[in-house]
């Protein structure tokens, strides 16, 4: 971890207050009325960061977090929440982080020196995918295309705003959640969620 990183994990504390004092939950979406997805998200695909090829239909039964992940961000510190609600909840729940440079190119190491980062400091075992683009634009990657698009999965259209945004999606693949970076893994309103 670089000294960078060191003060960064120590400062997440404070970083999470201030996300709550101002708005951190207000921000949080929810599917009130069951909208169903128009698109399968179980059709969906995607390159882990060993280069193998994940299909999402290995998913289903399961509920699903997809985070937007970098390791130079004042919230990456929510590795180890992640972690930790992967090794409890594991044969409920799947993990799905996708390491991204789209916020102030706070991520901007290989797909190695990523996966090496977050096993290091973090003990990631949960699934990491290859660095991708997370935002709208013709180079979004079709999970966060399907994720972030009303047409796709029945009502959500916000795309990530920053890095460590949290959408879960349900055991039968409708999502039904949307949390932004202030709001941490362990925290009981996204408990609530994935449970």
């Amino acid at each position: 971890m670089t000294l960078h990183q060191s003060i960064l994990k120590a400062l997440y504390p404070i970083i999470m207050w201030f996300g709550q004092l101002f708005g951190g939950k207000s921000a949080i979406l929810h599917n009130a009325v069951a909208t169903t997805a128009p698109t399968n998200f179980y059709a969906l695909s995607a390159t882990l960061i060993d280069g193998s090829l994940f299909n999402f239909t290995k998913l289903a039964g399961k509920k699903v977090v997809i985070v937007n992940t970098a390791s130079n961000c004042g919230f990456t510190a929510q590795y180890e929440a992640l972690q930790r609600l992967h090794s409890q909840y594991k044969d409920s729940l799947c993990i799905l982080g996708f390491p991204s440079n789209n916020f102030k190119q706070q991520e901007k190491g290989s797909d190695s020196a990523i996966q090496a980062f977050c096993k290091r400091n973090y003990g990631v075992d949960f699934y990491l995918f290859k660095k991708t683009n997370v935002t709208k634009s013709p180079q979004q990657h079709p999970v966060f295309t399907w994720l972030s698009h009303a047409n796709k999965n029945g009502w959500c259209n916000t795309a990530p705003s920053w890095n460590f945004c949290k959408y879960v999606v349900d055991q039968y693949g409708q999502l039904t959640h949307f949390f932004p970076s202030s709001i941490a893994p362990d925290s009981p309103q996204f408990l609530k969620a994935i449970q």
